[in-house]
């Protein structure tokens, strides 16, 4: 079982987000708790928001977001940065950001990955709890260590400050959004056709 104050200040920003109304607007320049990768003078700056918990979040790290890497963000050419949201179920998805963010920086990525990758094994089993800690062993924490990532009040408070932001700021209202410097041009299932468009166009 998560923690229940896990699950109480999940729900407290997924109440937040589904208060949400109007278009998606541009998100700051940079903010505090980014991921991000790629070349930082880029021309153009993506900005995804995602779920954890987000099905169609999955299919674009699992199925679309290899080749956009390797296209545009291991070239240089994009300098790429990952914020989370919280949807349904919050508690997955916060548990599955600590997580991630518990293994390190330069751990981030990965995890986030394996998360995705065993996104439909927790849903199919409902054994979140299991395959997250199956996933933090693997990036070398210990189940005391585990436990410990998803009772810290603090981490969960400043994953709330960041979905709070994305909703007050970027009025991002579902996942994944994903904005191209500063302007949000796709929202929900995307494919590489529709990501070379809007990134020819950002580079203009």
């Amino acid at each position: 079982m998560f923690s229940r104050r896990l699950m109480i200040l999940a729900a407290a920003a997924a109440s937040l987000a589904l208060a949400a109304c109007g278009k998606s607007g541009g998100p700051t320049a940079s903010a505090e708790g980014d991921m991000s990768m790629g070349n930082p003078a880029a021309k153009v700056k993506v900005v995804e928001y995602a779920s954890a918990s987000c099905p169609h979040c999955a299919r674009f790290n699992n199925d679309v977001f290899p080749g956009f890497k390797a296209k545009y963000i291991d070239t240089g050419k994009v300098y790429y940065t990952f914020r989370e949201y919280l949807t349904p179920p919050e508690n997955v998805a916060a548990a599955g950001f600590l997580v991630s963010r518990c293994a390190g920086k330069d751990k981030y990525f990965t995890i986030l990955d394996a998360v995705y990758h065993s996104q439909q094994e927790m849903f199919q089993t409902g054994d979140f709890r299991g395959v997250l800690l199956r996933i933090a062993e693997s990036a070398g924490l210990t189940e005391p260590q585990f436990n410990a990532c998803l009772n810290d009040e603090k981490a969960m408070t400043a994953l709330n400050a960041r979905v709070t932001r994305a909703v007050k700021e970027d009025k991002v209202t579902g996942t994944p959004t994903f904005f191209f410097n500063g302007k949000s041009v796709l929202e929900g299932e995307v494919t590489e056709a529709q990501l070379d468009q809007a990134y020819n166009a950002a580079a203009k």
